[in-house]
């Protein structure tokens, strides 16, 4: 049924959007809708009319497929994502990256905002996902009965985020004099913000950024053999000692300030592969 579902779809799109495969995928997180002003926009649906695709409850998750160019090359972008606190299970947070790979898509670009875990970190800074935990998720998106042509049913994850893609969004960065941190990611499902206690565990667990999303996203594309890359916003800190009331007003206002650097690096990163 899901692997029928995906087929549906992907035809539905096929349809719709005639004589276009994307090469990349992108996944645009809360406040980084921007990263859309730079694609030469050939079609656009709104997830609503897409069938057996869920439909963003977030107010500031646009709803939108969008398909077109960045240079010269053919992209898909998400303009909102879906996220397991939004009552979605974790297939149905990754259905659209299947229907990617399914549409032709070899390449996911994904970015988010997080907190800050590392204390070297401070709001605003960029940092290049190099490595994820996902021990706090609470379902994931390979169990149940595997479709071998998704991929490995145990998919080693060593390294989930292409390192050649890394290594080229530091250099661009850096052409750019465009600060980078690297880091790795920590998925927690939220949506409550994490206490005092737990942001001190996370550190300790080896993370310096902790979010709501990305991490099931990159699991499946991987499985489906696409080269992955991840960044994140920081947006507000995690650091017991220091921690203030975080809000949803100063979160975005952080991540639209630093939108702009993040567009370029990405922007730059798809039009030299």
């Amino acid at each position: 049924m899901y692997f029928q579902q995906i087929t549906e779809t992907t035809q539905f799109i096929q349809q719709k959007v005639k004589d276009f495969q994307p090469e990349f995928g992108i996944i645009l997180g809360t406040g980084l809708g921007a990263l859309v002003n730079e694609i030469d926009i050939l079609h656009t649906l709104s997830y609503a009319e897409i069938p057996n695709f869920p439909v963003s409850t977030v107010e500031f998750h646009q709803g939108k497929l969008i398909f077109g160019k960045i240079g010269d090359k053919h992209v898909v972008c998400m303009q909102g994502r879906f996220h397991y606190y939004e009552g979605y299970s974790m297939k149905e947070v990754t259905f659209p990256v299947r229907v990617m790979q399914q549409l032709g898509v070899q390449q996911l670009i994904v970015s988010n905002a997080s907190g800050g875990l590392n204390p070297d970190f401070k709001v605003g800074d960029l940092m290049i996902i190099q490595d994820h935990i996902s021990l706090f998720m609470p379902e994931n998106p390979l169990t149940g009965k595997h479709t071998p042509s998704f991929g490995d049913r145990f998919p080693d994850m060593c390294d989930p985020y292409d390192l050649a893609l890394i290594d080229k969004a530091e250099e661009i960065a850096a052409s750019l004099t465009i600060p980078v941190q690297k880091g790795t990611y920590i998925m927690c499902p939220g949506p409550q913000l994490e206490t005092r206690a737990e942001y001190k565990l996370l550190r300790v667990l080896g993370a310096d950024a902790v979010g709501m999303s990305t991490v099931p996203e990159i699991i499946v594309g991987h499985q489906m053999g696409m080269k992955c890359f991840g960044m994140s916003i920081i947006t507000d800190m995690g650091i017991p000692e220091t921690l203030v009331k975080a809000s949803l007003e100063k979160i975005i206002a952080a991540a639209s300030k630093s939108e702009p650097l993040m567009t370029k690096i990405i922007s730059t990163l798809i039009k030299s592969l």
